[in-house]
């Protein structure tokens, strides 16, 4: 009975960590430092507004950042340029040649 209580929980920490080892891949969208700020331009200059000039800094920052050699702070600011835009970074290619 005593190995049961101690045994459970090590059970359940086992595997959530391997349920969210497993997903985290799925949910990173694949950054690239040339493709992923064109595709941003592209839907800014069909959007326009104020939301695409705020959109159009962050994928300026993220170019710099890919310069520094920082791949994910840079998807992350493509991924908030493409929030600010109404799409997500992983829908990219298809919201561009949606539009």
């Amino acid at each position: 009975m005593f190995n049961r209580l101690i045994a459970l929980p090590f059970a359940i920490a086992a595997a959530a960590t391997f349920v969210g080892a497993a997903a985290a891949p799925a949910n990173a969208a694949e950054v690239s430092c040339k493709a992923t700020p064109a595709q941003i331009r592209t839907l800014a200059a069909t959007k326009g507004g104020e939301e695409a000039g705020k959109a159009i800094k962050l994928v300026a920052t993220g170019e710099k950042l890919c310069e520094a050699d920082a791949k994910f702070e840079a998807g992350k600011k493509f991924a908030a340029a493409a929030k600010l835009l109404g799409t997500e970074l992983a829908a990219l290619p298809t919201a561009v040649a949606g539009q």
